[in-house]
């Protein structure tokens, strides 16, 4: 694993947690500014470049914490070498378990990655001392049950091009793409091999739907990997429901 880090010494995290980008989602959110303070002390931020192993399967995980900027790609490498994707973390979601000492999945930073983290046992202790910081981790966790609810009923039941209005509306909700007059941009974090893989679409299929959808006027595209969307709701609708 290549680690690449903003904070090489690891005494002084980059953004104190007052000015924090996440705070308002992140584990720390529910937390009193006493159990900040303790969460301030032990962290350190990590800035991994594309393609960085975060962690890998099986192996011992010392550190957890918040994705900060970029997003995370969870994955398992399969036996006969296939590697299936199974899930995307975006800012604010948490990697890592608490509880756990070995990861379940490989880790990998698609883009640029900033993540703040814990060490795993001083942030499990943290934990037992804090009813707060326990029960933001618990929601969390109840959401990412939700969320892999939701994917079960994506992969099964929905059409192609369900499937990719779906991933478009869920990248510009959770990396809260900015507004502009003509809509949300936002970055796809996936290339279209990789988006193919994760939701059991061929390439081709994945480019003739996100050429529909545009036909259609639902998204504008700027290049491969940026689009506008003029109407989320209208999108949404496209994917089959309103709960993305």
């Amino acid at each position: 694993m290549t680690l690449h880090s903003t904070n090489p010494e690891g005494r002084k995290p980059v953004i104190r947690c007052a000015a924090c980008p996440i705070a308002d989602r992140a584990v720390c959110s529910y937390s009193t500014a006493r159990e900040l303070s303790l969460l301030e002390a032990i962290k350190t931020y990590r800035t991994y470049l594309p393609g960085d192993e975060i962690q890998a399967t099986g192996e011992t995980a010392p550190q957890v914490g918040s994705v900060v900027e970029g997003i995370v790609s969870l994955s398992r490498l399969m036996a006969d070498g296939r590697r299936q994707m199974v899930g995307l973390l975006f800012p604010g979601d948490f990697l890592g378990r608490a509880t756990r000492e070995t990861a379940p999945y490989d880790a990998i930073a698609v883009g640029q990655v900033t993540l703040c983290q814990f060490d795993r046992r001083r942030f499990e202790t943290l934990l037992r001392e804090s009813p707060a910081l326990n029960r933001r981790l618990l929601d969390m966790t109840l959401d990412e049950l939700d969320a892999a609810r939701e994917w079960m009923v994506l992969l099964g039941r929905k059409t192609a091009r369900e499937k990719i209005a779906s991933f478009i509306a869920l990248t510009a909700r959770r990396s809260r793409a900015p507004e502009t007059p003509e809509g949300l941009h936002i970055a796809l974090p996936l290339t279209r091999e990789a988006m193919a893989d994760y939701l059991g679409l061929t390439i081709e299929t994945v480019s003739r739907q996100i050429g529909a959808l545009k036909r259609d006027g639902l998204i504008i595209l700027i290049d491969a990997r940026h689009l506008v969307i003029p109407d989320l709701d209208a999108l949404g609708a496209e994917a089959g429901d309103d709960v993305v």
